[in-house]
Parts: structure tokens; C-alpha cells; sequence
């Protein structure tokens, strides 16, 4: 996955021409986290009244990944993804009232799975809304986890639904070349800066331990 990743505008109907450039981009600088962070202000605590604390719930700097999605650059949703040794996790899922009757939702959580396939990641997990399974059954074949109990937290009732997720054949695993690993989150097909420090002769040479 690059750092700018356009998903196909096909993935599902659309009821009304849009020529509007989508992009879904690995959150990786200041400015890109405070898009996201006023998107999720915008969606939760603005309509939904969510209280702070609950919202920025302390889990946005610890093994996390924000994607942002933009229009013609202007920041429209986001969702963050927290990294587990066996599974990835969908969360905070927030798109702009104005632009929720196209794909924006879609776009951001096909990006999502493709980013945590890219990982290696062979399960996915969002919380969602009773409301929405329909959508998550027919857009990622999703299944409500068997033998667990719906819970609700912050006004809204939820399940667990599970994505079965293909990583591709050029998935990140340990064997993966070391400079691929050294590359931004989401561009580990380009070129990093410390890939470009590689044409310079090593200067600080120590003996291979033995």
C-alpha cells in the first residue's frame, strides 16, 4: 500500500455523479492526526454528544493507525486501527454528515483491510452498530461473532464482527527484506529516505558478533 492509496470508485453504486478525487492516506505527521482528530469531533461529540474522555479514550497513541480520508484534499472521514499479535481492530469510524450517502464509509474500511493485509493480518475485528451488520455482511462478508453477547457502550448497542482478511504475496513477515521494514507505514512498495542513505559507504563498521 503507498502512502496515497485511490481505491476504485466502482466498489459500489452510486446514485449521483461525483467527479470529486478519493483518497485514503497512513496518517504519519501532525497536521494529518489533527484532520482526523477534528473529523472524529466533528462526527461524535458534535452529533452524537459523545463526552471527551470517551472519545479521545487514550488509545489514539499506542500501536495505532489513523487513515484519513479526503475530497478534492478537504479531510471527510477517518478510522484508526489498533494492532493485536493475532488480529487487527477497526475503530472510531467517523465520516462527515454531508458526504455519508456515497462510499466514503466503504473506501475507508477497504483501505483499512488492505493496509492490515499488507501486514499480514488474517483477522479483523469492528464493533459495529446492531443497525449496520447488514453492511458489514454484504460489503466485507463479515460474521457476527458466535456465542458472544451484544454490549453497548457510549449510548449505542454493538456486536463483534469478524472479517476473514487474504494477505497478498508480498505480505510484511519477518523474512521480508530489512530495508522494506524500514520504510513509512503503508509505503513499503517505494523507496524510503534511508533507502536513499544506503548509497552512502558505512562509516561506523563494527565486527559481526560470532
Amino acid at each position: 500500500m503507498n502512502a496515497n492509496v485511490r481505491m476504485p470508485l466502482d466498489a459500489r453504486p452510486q446514485t449521483k455523479v461525483d467527479d470529486a478525487v478519493l483518497e485514503v492516506i497512513v496518517c504519519r505527521t501532525l497536521p494529518e492526526i489533527l484532520q482526523a482528530v477534528s473529523v472524529r469531533t466533528l462526527v461524535y461529540m458534535g452529533e452524537q454528544a459523545c463526552p471527551y474522555e470517551e472519545e479521545f479514550d487514550g488509545n489514539d497513541f499506542a500501536g495505532t493507525t489513523h487513515l484519513l480520508l479526503r475530497r478534492n484534499g478537504e479531510p471527510i472521514g477517518t478510522l484508526r486501527i489498533r494492532w493485536f499479535a493475532d488480529f487487527a481492530k477497526f475503530e472510531r469510524v467517523a465520516v462527515r454528515r454531508e458526504y455519508r450517502r456515497g462510499r466514503a464509509t466503504l473506501l475507508l474500511i477497504l483501505a483499512a483491510k488492505r493496509l492490515a493485509e499488507k501486514k499480514n493480518y488474517r483477522k479483523l475485528l469492528g464493533y459495529g452498530q446492531v443497525r449496520l451488520i447488514p453492511f458489514w455482511e454484504q460489503y466485507f462478508n463479515a460474521q457476527v461473532r458466535e456465542r458472544r453477547d451484544g454490549f453497548a457502550f457510549s449510548d449505542h448497542d454493538y456486536v463483534e464482527m469478524l472479517v476473514e482478511a487474504t494477505p497478498p504475496a508480498d505480505a510484511i513477515t519477518l523474512d521480508s527484506d530489512p530495508m522494506i521494514l524500514l520504510r513509512p507505514e503503508g509505503a513499503w512498495d517505494e523507496p524510503g529516505v534511508l533507502d536513499k542513505s544506503a548509497v552512502r559507504p558505512a562509516t561506523n563498521l563494527g565486527e559481526l558478533c560470532r
